[in-house]
């Protein structure tokens, strides 16, 4: 039985649609991740299933029983719905301690004195908060203050935890260590999880499921591998990943192939839905896939080194073909001149 379902959901802001007819299920001990744009609807979902927005029609169940119902009028206030929720600036109080900013929710609920400590202190353990329980939230470095947000909205079991942007306060380095930790508690918790967030590595990296919104509707859904790796919509391809665009005309189409032609080059692509002999295409690649050649050949093009930015682990090559710009890692600088790019027919998704 799923622990949470969402069926048909929709929401607007005064004529403004958020959200268009979302539905997912979120299934015990998984981590589903929203993904998307600005505007296109993740926050929205996830205060909505909070109790926090009100939608106009659809339905959202946990554990099976309504906790808003269109049609029927149902809508459980949010304190009513028992869902966890780490807030994305933590939102702990300034003048409490770490144990009593996590023992806060359970003495709205007015379980007994030793009861809380002991639950207090077992969820801080399992966060590796041991000797911080006295300590307030200034006394704090940004992960811890991330942990103690997370143990508040674990301390009382709730079914469901709602993430929204939870590594989004932390630096670039603190937040990759924090990733793995995060992902870490929720295997060994058997935790389950909707997460908001604008961090494509993030949802990769945590999540069983991804859901990409596009407009208050899910464009696609899928595993971390089969989002990156197969995706059925340009949008899907553009957004996931770094990557490069070929514009140009499709000449023809051949045993799943698609031929794709633009100013100075011909390449032979995977066809993807929509794609049409004789009509507009565009050709789309990930940097990681294209190779620097030693010549021509197959699917190859050549074009000329703009300029090399080294990243550490690797180079990025920018390469120009008349207007048609071209990114492709390496992992050494490459001499000024041109070069020939190999183009794998495989990784190549023509739309």
């Amino acid at each position: 039985m799923p622990e949470l379902t969402v069926d048909n959901l929709q929401l607007r802001y005064g004529d403004n649609p958020i959200l268009k007819g979302v539905s997912l299920t979120l299934n015990r001990g998984e981590v589903v991740s929203l993904l998307g744009p600005s505007g296109s609807g993740k926050t929205t979902l996830l205060r909505a299933v909070a109790g926090l927005e009100v939608p106009h029609q659809g339905t959202i169940r946990i554990n099976d029983q309504p906790v808003f119902d269109g049609a029927s009028g149902i809508d459980v206030p949010a304190e009513g719905r028992n869902l966890g929720l780490v807030f994305q600036s933590y939102a702990l109080w300034p003048h409490k301690t770490v144990f009593d900013n996590v023992a806060y929710a359970l003495r709205l609920r007015r379980i007994a004195t030793a009861e809380i400590r002991a639950r207090v202190e077992a969820v801080l353990s399992q966060l590796s908060l041991d000797g911080l329980a006295g300590r307030f939230p200034h006394q704090l470095s940004g992960g811890q203050q991330q942990r103690v947000a997370l143990g508040r909205a674990l301390v009382y079991n709730p079914p469901v935890i709602l993430l929204d942007e939870p590594l989004s306060n932390l630096d670039a380095k603190l937040r990759e260590e924090a990733r793995a930790w995060l992902r870490e508690l929720i295997v060994r918790m058997q935790l389950s999880a909707l997460c908001v967030t604008h961090d494509q590595g993030e949802a990769l990296a945590i999540s069983d499921r991804i859901l990409l919104l596009n407009g208050g509707r899910i464009e696609q859904q899928g595993t971390p591998q089969q989002m990156y790796s197969e995706p059925e919509t340009l949008f899907a391809a553009d957004f996931m990943g770094s990557n490069n665009r070929l514009a140009g005309r499709i000449l023809e189409m051949r045993d799943g192939a698609a031929l794709l032609e633009g100013d100075g080059w011909r390449l032979w692509g995977t066809a993807r839905p929509g794609a049409t002999a004789g009509g507009e295409g565009t050709g789309m690649i990930r940097l990681e896939r294209i190779r620097i050649a030693d010549g021509p050949g197959d699917d190859r093009l050549q074009a000329e080194l703009s300029t090399s930015m080294y990243l550490g682990d690797k180079w990025e090559h920018l390469f120009a073909l008349g207007n048609l710009r071209l990114r492709a890692h390496g992992d050494r600088p490459l001499a000024a001149g041109r070069h020939w790019l190999d183009i794998p027919r495989a990784d190549f998704w023509v739309f």
